[in-house]
């Protein structure tokens, strides 16, 4: 604790007496401050014990003295000493007087007493309460270091709550919670997620502080929260919270800071293993996608799970522009971190992995250039957790919007079927199949197994088949412009009614015979024959690429 007007006036060799505001004497002291101005105000910082002799004071007038005493309480000063002996043998009534009425401190200073040995007892004081608290913060950083290196994050937080008398959070890059201690704090810190995320947008290092006095309506926010950033990175990997029912003094300050460079070494490596993770994770897909499942067991180990074994689903992301803005950002900041930021693709990676993460699943999560490739257990959290934010982005877009437009900035998602490890080649296909038709169908994400009760019809909304439709059916438009006879309606009829002659001429109104006739000249136009099936199927999706809508 640091020095207060209590421990001053109870020093054996200062001899100090009050004269007034007794009942203030547990305010610390910052220092002791010798002045004999008449106004030494603008000289004080709040926080001093103010030593005078009276030199240039009206000591005997009762308003000089109420204007200079609630000048020095206004200005924060927490106590006066006056000097006996020296230009006054007793301190004057009006003083004393004025002193009692704003209730300041007022301490007689015998003459025996130099108002230097004074300053020293402060100064002493003031060293040692610094010096406890470098002490008690060294303790607390091997305290904090060895449950660390013990218990892991968990056990600093354990330690960090009762260095600081109160609670401790930690949350992950999404700002969901990953650990509390103790275990009551983690309804209290699941409140602040929103909090964590609006320090993630700012670069690190970042702090803030919420909560405290003004929640006190609130009993369950009353407490006061420091919110800081984690990571050596521009953009924050993550959060620790640190919940107190006060502001932290110096001792408490020493074990947060300790904390904090604590995960942030626990964080950094964290990021290394991460990045060898992803070497790894790269190679097993490589061999699970060239049907070599067993060599996949063999390299993962037990670093999946049962991932390898149990169904899975293959997801396969894209996001080309917002992959090369990422890139740039790189490129341009030197942060591989920022990467995230504006990239839905790092976005998407952040919510399964966090997923995954509380649920306790494994989950194989690879970058392919401008896509991402995610192996998640199915039905499980990662799935879930992919489906609903793509569900969520969708929800969001402005109805006006369609992807099916070309905004590529966009998270465009397919998903495959359960699969196993044997069937990884064809799951990934068929992620890669539903990706293309979310493409086309202006969907965020696509299941494969939706992708059967939809239609084929709109993956024709692409302006290389329509080019190809066109320049299929030219030459039979051209034709009709002449007014020499219907055959694009022709065509369409018979093809229509699988090629049957009398059905299709009736819904022209014409002979059969005349249809006859009409379907010679398309295949002289042509020049390819209508019994063949191809033929015929390419004309049938030429006509429906160009028909009205």
């Amino acid at each position: 604790m640091p020095p207060t007007l209590a421990s001053l006036v109870h020093h054996s060799a200062l001899k100090l007496t009050v004269r007034a505001g007794e009942d203030r004497l547990d305010v610390p002291v910052r220092w002791a401050h010798v002045s004999e101005l008449a106004d030494p105000v603008p000289y004080m910082e709040g926080g001093e014990l103010l030593l005078i002799t009276a030199l240039k004071l009206d000591a005997e007038d009762p308003a000089a003295m109420h204007r200079y005493v609630k000048r020095l309480a206004d200005a924060g000063v927490v106590g006066l000493g006056f000097a006996v002996g020296v230009n006054y043998d007793d301190i004057p009534q009006a003083l004393v007087d004025a002193a009692r009425q704003e209730g300041l401190p007022l301490l007689e200073v015998p003459r025996r007493t130099p108002f230097l040995a004074i300053s020293k007892a402060v100064s002493a004081a003031i060293a040692a309460d610094q010096y406890r608290a470098v002490t008690a913060g060294f303790a607390a950083q091997r305290e904090l270091t060895r449950r660390t290196l013990t218990d892991g994050p968990e056990g600093l937080l354990a330690a960090l709550a009762a260095q600081v008398d109160g609670w401790a959070a930690l949350y992950d890059a999404s700002g969901a919670v990953v650990a509390t201690a103790p275990e009551w704090a983690g309804r209290r810190a699941a409140k602040l997620t929103a909090d964590v995320q609006r320090l993630r947008e700012r670069p690190a290092p970042a702090s803030s502080v919420v909560g405290g006095a003004q929640n006190a309506e609130h009993p369950e926010n009353a407490d006061r929260v420091e919110l800081h950033s984690l990571g050596t990175s521009r953009r924050p990997r993550s959060a620790l919270a640190v919940g107190t029912a006060a502001a932290l003094g110096t001792a408490e300050r020493y074990a947060v800071h300790s904390a904090i460079a604590l995960l942030t070494l626990t964080t950094e490596r964290s990021r290394s293993l991460h990045e060898a993770g992803l070497r790894i994770d790269a190679a097993v897909l490589r061999m699970l996608l060239a049907g070599e499942p067993d060599h996949a067991r063999a390299v993962a180990g037990d670093l999946y799970g049962g991932l390898l074994d149990a169904p899975f689903r293959i997801a396969v992301a894209e996001s080309p522009a917002a992959r090369a803005k990422a890139a740039t950002a790189v490129q341009s900041t030197g942060d591989p971190a920022a990467e995230t930021g504006g990239d839905p693709l790092g976005t998407l990676t952040e919510v399964v992995e966090s997923a995954a993460a509380r649920s306790g699943e494994a989950v194989l999560v690879v970058p392919e250039g401008e896509r991402l490739v995610v192996l998640a257990t199915d039905g499980g959290a990662a799935v879930a957790a992919c489906v609903e934010h793509a569900s969520a982005l969708e929800a969001a877009r402005p109805a006006s919007e369609s992807l099916a437009g070309g905004d590529e900035e966009s998270l465009v998602v397919g998903l495959s079927a359960p699969s196993g490890p044997i069937a990884a080649s064809a799951a990934y296909k068929q992620a890669q199949q539903a990706l293309s038709v979310a493409r086309r169908r202006g969907r965020v994400c696509v299941e494969h197994e939706h992708v059967a009760a939809g239609s084929v019809l709109p993956l024709l909304a692409d302006d290389a088949v329509r080019a190809f439709a066109d320049g299929l059916l030219r030459a039979l438009r051209d034709h009709d412009a002449t007014g020499r006879g219907d055959l694009v309606a022709s065509v369409r009829a018979w093809l229509s009614r699988h090629g049957q002659w009398d059905a299709a001429a009736a819904d022209l109104g014409v002979h059969r015979h005349t249809l006859r006739y009409r379907m010679r000249r398309v295949e002289e136009i042509l020049g390819r024959s209508l019994d063949d099936p191809d033929v015929r199927m390419e004309l049938w999706l030429a006509l429906k690429a160009t028909a009205p809508d």
